[in-house]
């Protein structure tokens, strides 16, 4: 993966991580009984998810190929305990 594809990827975890009130008030607002950590995570995964394919279009000037996503979830993969702490 491009390094700073790689990068920006992970300063986009380290900023979801820090902005944990806001992943609380999205799944608060809409239901407030899916406050649960799977909930949460599967929001931090959409936010993240998304931010790759875009950052891919703004850095890369193309779509992901299938190495760069497949080396993305390797980010998620090793990132996933301190993601889970941090909910």
């Amino acid at each position: 993966m491009d390094k700073r594809l790689e990068q920006k990827i992970n300063e986009k975890i380290t900023d979801a991580l820090n902005n944990i009130s806001e992943i609380d008030k999205i799944a608060k607002s809409i239901d407030e009984k899916k406050t649960s950590q799977d909930f949460k995570y599967g929001i931090i995964i959409g936010r993240l998810y998304n931010s790759f394919h875009y950052q891919s279009r703004r850095i890369l000037k193309r779509d992901p190929t299938i190495q760069e996503f497949s080396e993305f979830l390797e980010i998620l993969s090793n990132r996933r305990n301190e993601i889970l702490q941090k909910i």
